[in-house]
């Protein structure tokens, strides 16, 4: 019994194996060829028998090919309609940035009370509204913060204003530990933006960064740095509550433009002023640390003096910057 199941098995898969040949070659939907097959046979019984199969096997094969093809084009169908739900959602479902900033009471004041102010400004500063890119640099001895725009990467940056930084904590000198009271020194990006700030509303910085792993305490290098409000700080920049407003409307509008990275600088003083120098060389005289640390974030600086544009910032293996 077992050997004719084997033998009826070989007959079936062979059947199956020419019926694909066969229809990857003719088409027997076609009465022509299916005349050509019985002709073929000459009347012979046997012959007759194995065409029939022949035939049946084939028929089962275009009945699931065209179950295939129905199902393709039913899901390309669906698959369509579901795209287009969810074009339909991320332009019409989603809120902006901005919008789903203004949920919160704090920022839907600040926007209500500063966006008119700042667009007046823009207007009088001869710069678009609202900017697509801003990059803000603070001057720890000279307690500045300054905040320039543009609109696309082929621009130069364009001062639009100059904040003056209400108190400072620490001394010259980039942080390197928790609890120093150190103001960072280097180079960072907004990576928070804190509507429920205890500062009234605040914009958070990404210490430590890469170079501050490498240089400071390996366990408790610190972190929870801002820019914020309330005018009083322990290591962050403080502002008054209405230019962090400022600050805050415009850097959600950027974000909300597509600027991810918002760029903050954080330099010990101005170096293009004889007084802070000075005072620079005295704190650093005894420090080769901080004369080197200095000098290295000092090209940025005169880089960005010199092009109103940012250099590119590389971190070498010792957590050293390097300016290209």
């Amino acid at each position: 019994m077992k050997p004719k199941l084997n033998l009826i098995f070989v007959i079936i898969k062979q059947n199956v194996l020419n019926a694909l040949k066969f229809y990857s070659q003719f088409n027997f939907r076609d009465v022509n060829v299916v005349k050509y097959l019985f002709k073929k046979c000459k009347n012979n019984f046997v012959d007759i028998c194995d065409v029939c199969h022949f035939l049946f096997t084939l028929t089962i094969i275009y009945a699931i090919i065209d179950y295939y093809k129905i199902f393709l084009t039913q899901m390309k169908t669906i698959f369509s309609i579901i795209l287009c739900f969810a074009m339909q959602q991320v332009a019409f479902g989603q809120p902006s940035f901005v919008d789903y900033q203004k949920t919160y009471p704090r920022v839907a004041l600040a926007m209500k009370a500063k966006e008119d102010s700042l667009k007046k400004q823009f207007a009088q500063a001869g710069l678009k509204w609202p900017a697509k890119q801003i990059y803000i640099r603070s001057f720890k001895y000279d307690s500045q913060l300054e905040v320039w725009v543009r609109n696309s990467n082929d621009e130069s940056f364009k001062l639009f204003k100059t904040y003056k930084v209400c108190a400072m904590a620490g001394a010259i000198g980039p942080k390197r530990m928790e609890g120093d009271y150190q103001v960072p020194e280097g180079f960072y990006y907004v990576n928070e933006f804190n509507p429920n700030s205890n500062y009234h509303l605040s914009l958070g910085i990404n210490y430590p960064n890469p170079s501050d792993k490498m240089l400071s305490d390996s366990l408790k290098p610190g972190g929870d740095i801002y820019i914020h409000g309330n005018c009083v700080t322990v290591g962050c920049i403080p502002l008054q509550d209405g230019q962090i407003e400022e600050l805050y409307v415009l850097a959600a509008n950027a974000k909300d433009q597509g600027q991810d990275f918002i760029p903050v600088h954080i330099f010990p003083i101005r170096f293009n002023i004889r007084k802070s120098f000075d005072y620079l060389a005295r704190t650093t005289k005894n420090d080769q640390n901080l004369q080197r640390f200095a000098i290295k974030i000092k090209e940025v600086f005169d880089y960005f003096e010199d092009n109103k544009k940012l250099p590119l910032i590389f971190i070498n293996k010792k957590g050293d910057y390097v300016v290209m």
